[in-house]
């Protein structure tokens, strides 16, 4: 099933804990315990596993049956082979894999001698008419009949020379039989406790040398998974007993059903040979018909599969995965919002945490293959967008085999020295598992200013999309892609304006001014450009049309709602305060330089970085606020890891004294909130305050101060408190 899945190119995800499959993804998964589908009747499963209850059912569609009815006692067992008439036979109620079923039994002392093994499988059995006839499996799939086998139980052919069990070790030799590998369509023959006994009824042991050409059984039941041999019989089934196998799957009621009818020849209708449906299962082995020991193969997988997914039916999603050192979470919630405009309904993932729509269902830093795997299992996601880290790349991989869509924003220094990534080369490697698992008719997006990124467009299979920052006719890899009539996003002049466009060869549409776009501040967060570009980019080659790109761009103002720590502007009484979670050089130096664009009259950064940086990391990263008026270092205990208390703060601080900055306007502290009761203390009118923190908690510090929603001030600044 999963082979034949996987060559139809539908997604497959296995949950070895339960062994059930999720083909396909989000809104468009179906799901398979075996073969047994999620459309497959709680009832039609019930009545299939009651053996009893099964027949009556049968019987109630026409069909004939064995006679027969149930026992609980080996007393009422023997009392009901009297009224039956030999030969009998006992099977458990509810049993799968021919477990318990005793064969022909043709004498009271038979019945005392196969209840034990029947009643271990079951304390209900079943007591039945013997039927004559060949054991045939037929598999009907939708109310289809699709494939059928006549079953052979387990045996040997003698030579006159060797025994029953040497026999049966040459038979086990065949690489079909190979029991430690679950590709093999046989199973070895039986040697056990069961085999001694089937052969002692008719006088023989596994010691037992058969006469040349002697057919001798192993067992009463013609299970494959026990030894026996399929051979296919699909071209010869009559059309009336096709039908009449459409009719008991369809009495039961089950979506895939394995029948098993006793004939002494298929081809002749049922009504004329004395022939009995014994048994109907729900899900039904196929390895008997797509690997049959003689006969031609049959796809039961592939029926399977259709009425899964009839012709039209979608099998996946799109799937957009965002890396990048920096700004993965603002594009990834950026795309997301794009997408839910145009009524999709969308599943993402960012180091904040898993979220349907904009509900969250888990909080955390979730950009690994656990929380892909939520939003890619959930049933009502029609689009997935995944924000993924190098930190789960590295540790436990994907959670998914391809992307539709692969975004590379950028590789910077962050995170080196960690988990074996000590250079920017090797962890634009790892960042370069994104583009290398796009789809073949999917796309790459890449940052064409980036030099390590670009490089990617060698290892990706999709078709590649630029987006750069660099002004008309400076970057030729830009160029010589428009001249190939490729896609580019990148931003362009026009008059005293920026506008950000979309070029596709010669055709171009312009998405909207810089100045217009809510997350640049008016052009002021110039880093943010970068991220509008990659997600309008990422949207286009998607297909998503260009007035809902503009309209979604356009809509998407940073705040606590869509971008929760991310660029989030706090209007108070004492001047505004930016809230991001920059933690390395590339995210600070962005956030630093968006302050010094605001008019202010005094400038303060509230700086912290993780402490499992290098000493050199955090030093460039307190030289880069070299520009403030007053800078404020702190830690927090949850982000020291490993350091002292006061040891990040520290480093920090000489990176910044080391420019000459005046240790009189450094400060540093080794908790939290001690640093930012410090900013609103040096805090006046007009002042702005870059404060870095990964969580709301130290912002309930600023409610005694903050300017009420729709002043006059909220509205010149142009945010809302």
């Amino acid at each position: 099933m999963l082979e034949a899945a996987r060559q139809r190119g539908i997604p497959v995800r296995r949950n070895p804990d339960d062994g059930v499959v999720q083909l396909g993804l989000g809104a468009a998964q179906r799901r398979l315990h075996a073969t047994m589908t999620d459309a497959t009747s709680l009832i039609a499963t019930e009545i299939a596993s009651d053996k009893h209850r099964t027949k009556r059912v049968l019987k109630r569609a026409g069909l004939r049956i064995p006679e027969g009815d149930t026992a609980r006692t080996l007393d009422g067992a023997l009392e009901m082979a009297e009224d039956i008439g030999f030969p009998i036979l006992l099977k458990p109620l509810s049993a799968n894999n021919g477990r318990g079923i005793s064969g022909r039994i043709d004498t009271p002392e038979g019945v005392r001698a196969a209840w034990p093994l029947a009643a271990a499988e079951h304390q209900v059995v079943v007591v039945e008419r013997f039927a004559e006839g060949n054991d045939h499996r037929v598999v009907v799939v939708n109310r289809r009949v699709v494939a059928c086998v006549e079953r052979v139980p387990a045996h040997v052919v003698g030579d006159g020379r060797r025994s029953v069990r040497a026999l049966a070790e040459e038979i086990n030799r065949d690489p079909k039989r190979n029991k430690a590998d679950p590709r093999s369509p046989l199973a070895p023959l039986p040697l056990d406790a069961l085999t001694s006994a089937h052969l002692a009824r008719a006088g023989r042991t596994l010691d037992t040398v058969p006469d040349d050409g002697e057919i001798v059984f192993l067992r009463a039941t013609a299970n494959i998974s026990t030894g026996g041999t399929a051979i296919d019989r699909t071209d010869v089934i009559h059309p009336r007993n096709r039908a009449l196998c459409e009719l008991a799957a369809g009495a039961v009621g089950l979506d895939v059903a394995g029948l098993d009818v006793l004939t002494p020849d298929i081809a002749v209708p049922f009504d004329e040979n004395g022939a009995v449906v014994i048994e109907v299962n729900a899900s039904p082995g196929i390895r008997m018909h797509t690997d049959p020991d003689a006969g031609v193969p049959r796809d039961v997988p592939g029926a399977i599969l259709d009425m899964l997914f009839p012709t039209g039916a979608p099998t996946t999603i799109p799937v957009l995965a965002v890396t990048g050192t920096n700004g993965k979470t603002t594009t990834t919630r950026l795309l997301a919002h794009l997408f839910r405009t145009t009524g999709k309904r969308v599943g993402f993932t960012t180091t904040d945490g898993v979220y349907f729509q904009q509900h969250l269902l888990l909080e955390g830093d979730l950009t690994g293959p656990f929380a892909a795997s939520i939003v890619l299992s959930h049933p009502d996601v029609d689009v997935a967008v995944l924000e993924t880290a190098r930190g789960g790349i590295l540790r436990a991989g994907l959670g998914f085999d391809a992307c539709d869509v692969g975004v590379v924003l950028n590789v910077s220094a962050d995170h080196l020295g960690l988990d074996g990534i000590d250079t920017l080369e090797q962890l634009a490697e790892v960042k370069g598992v994104i583009p290398a698992v796009v789809k073949p008719g999917g796309h790459a997006v890449l940052n064409a200013d980036d030099p390590r990124v670009l490089a990617m467009r060698a290892r990706t299979p999709g078709t590649v999309v630029l987006f750069s920052t660099a002004p008309p006719g400076e970057n030729g890899d830009v160029e010589a892609q428009l001249a190939r009539g490729g896609i580019v996003a990148r931003v362009e002049h026009d008059g005293n304006d920026e506008r950000i466009v979309i070029r596709e060869g010669a055709r171009c549409a312009a998405l909207a001014t810089v100045r217009e776009l809510p997350l640049t501040f008016g052009g002021a967060a110039r880093f943010q450009i970068q991220n509008l570009l990659a997600a309008s980019a990422a949207a286009y080659a998607q297909g998503m049309p260009v007035e809902r790109i503009r309209e979604g761009l356009l809509g998407f103002v940073p705040s606590a709602e869509h971008t929760p720590g991310r660029l989030n502007v706090i209007e108070t009484t004492r001047g505004r305060v930016i809230v991001d979670y920059a933690h390395n050089a590339a995210a600070v130096a962005g956030l630093l330089d968006f302050v010094g664009r605001l008019p202010a009259e005094r400038r303060i950064a509230v700086i912290s970085v993780p402490g499992d940086r290098r000493d050199e990391d955090l030093r460039e990263v307190g030289a880069l606020a070299a520009g403030m008026d007053y800078v404020i270092f702190k830690e927090h205990e949850h982000y020291r890891r490993g350091r002292a208390p006061g040891e990040g703060a520290r480093v920090l601080a000489e990176g910044l004294l080391a420019t000459g900055f005046a240790p009189d306007r450094v400060a540093t502290f080794r908790e939290e909130s001690d640093a930012v009761a410090h900013a609103i203390g040096l805090m006046c009118p007009g002042s702005v305050v870059a404060l870095i923190v990964d969580g709301p908690e130290v912002v309930e510090q600023f409610h005694p101060y903050l300017v009420p929603p729709g002043t006059a001030d909220a509205r010149r600044q142009g945010v809302t408190a």
